[in-house]
């Protein structure tokens, strides 16, 4: 299996990352998928659901094997958090 590099940099990755989230992917899949975590291909805009990180990413590696992927917890600033309190109650 060949080690995928990553062609930008964290910056831009987020960047991208965030947009395609925000504008394509969050108005289709916020309302049924609340805690669900969606894997996208930061340069062509795929995505994968599911209710954990390594299925979804999994999924979305299934597809396109050597995806840029950037995950995110559907409702929630973080996919993963530290520490006693929850990121929610800041919202």
């Amino acid at each position: 299996m060949a080690v995928r590099q990553p062609r930008y940099s964290k910056e831009e990755f987020a960047q991208r990352g965030d947009l395609i989230y925000q504008t394509q992917i969050l108005p289709e899949v916020e309302a049924d998928n609340h805690g669900k975590i969606v894997a996208i291909d930061i340069e062509s805009g795929v995505f994968e659901i599911a209710n954990d990180t390594m299925t979804a990413t999994r999924r979305l590696r299934e597809r396109l094997p050597d995806s840029q992927t950037w995950v995110v917890k559907i409702g929630y600033r973080a996919v993963h958090r530290f520490g006693a309190r929850s990121l929610k109650e800041k919202l």
